[in-house]
């Protein structure tokens, strides 16, 4: 079967809208599936081509990157009615600590701020840092929402209540007096749509050379991370940063409240753990 060659992507864009997939799901897999489509250059559709494809990835992405796309490939492939093409996900053992080059930390998350001045950005910077709001639900920070001081976000059957903090609605609200912005999402591109991870993941890159921050660190889900660990240092509450989040699973919370291996290491240095010689 040759994918480019067939009408199979819309079928399939629009199956994944019957489900119910979020707007950014449904752009991952079907650029994942053309990442595949890509890869076979026009051959056939075959459990060999798949595990082939399955290699070529291990030896361009990460495990965790490479499991996410074996997802939408199997997805897909399930989609054609061909498991039996179906390639098995890559075990990956948890990890416990967080690397350092890529956690990104207050100091850096205010020169990041610096650096943007008072552009958009960096309004955009502490609504994400400040709420702990995922990048793509930032079109329900809307003028409304934030006279109110909270916002509802409706995405994959769930609804939940993002908090606005005082101090971030008045920052907002001068934003919005500055711009005259009366009403509908906040954050638009110059014709209006709502930003999306890709405007602002450029803009972000854009900081990094300016404010001194390695550009692995820089990107918008970061600052997700960055206000889950903040607010698990202060509060200890991981149930309560699990709704804040909107994650289904703790587990899932925990990987956002990870430390630094060298932070595990002076935990265990505090111990008093020795070896006896």
């Amino acid at each position: 079967m040759d994918l480019k060659g067939s009408n199979n992507f819309s079928f399939f864009e629009k199956y994944l809208r019957k489900e119910e997939k979020s707007q950014a799901t449904i752009a991952k897999y079907l650029r994942d599936i053309r990442c595949f489509a890509h890869f076979l250059s026009g051959q056939s559709i075959s459990k060999e081509n798949t595990i082939a494809y399955k290699e070529y990835l291990c030896g361009k992405y990460a495990p965790a990157s490479v499991n996410s796309m074996l997802v939408a490939l199997n997805g897909y492939l399930r989609f054609l009615k061909k498991s039996e093409c179906c390639v098995k996900l890559l075990k990956v053992q948890r990890q416990i600590f967080l690397e350092k080059e890529k956690e990104l930390t207050k100091a850096e998350y205010l020169r990041l701020l610096h650096a943007a001045k008072d552009r958009r950005l960096s309004f955009v910077l502490q609504t994400i840092c400040g709420t702990g709001i995922r990048v793509s639900e930032l079109r329900y920070i809307t003028a409304e929402a934030v006279q109110k001081g909270r916002a509802v976000v409706s995405c994959k059957n769930k609804t939940r209540v993002i908090f606005i903090p005082v101090l971030l609605q008045k920052i907002l609200q001068k934003y919005m007096k500055k711009n005259k912005i009366r009403s509908g999402s906040i954050f638009v591109s110059r014709n209006g749509r709502p930003l999306d991870r890709s405007n602002i993941w450029k803009e972000m890159k854009a900081l990094c050379g300016k404010a001194h921050v390695c550009a692995t660190k820089v990107f918008p889900h970061n600052l997700r991370h960055l206000f889950a660990r903040t607010f698990y240092a202060v509060e200890r509450d991981i149930v309560r940063l699990a709704d804040l989040l909107g994650h289904s699973s703790i587990n899932t919370t925990r990987i956002y409240t990870m430390e630094t291996g060298e932070q595990h290491l002076n935990r265990l240095d505090r111990m008093k753990l020795v070896i006896s010689t």
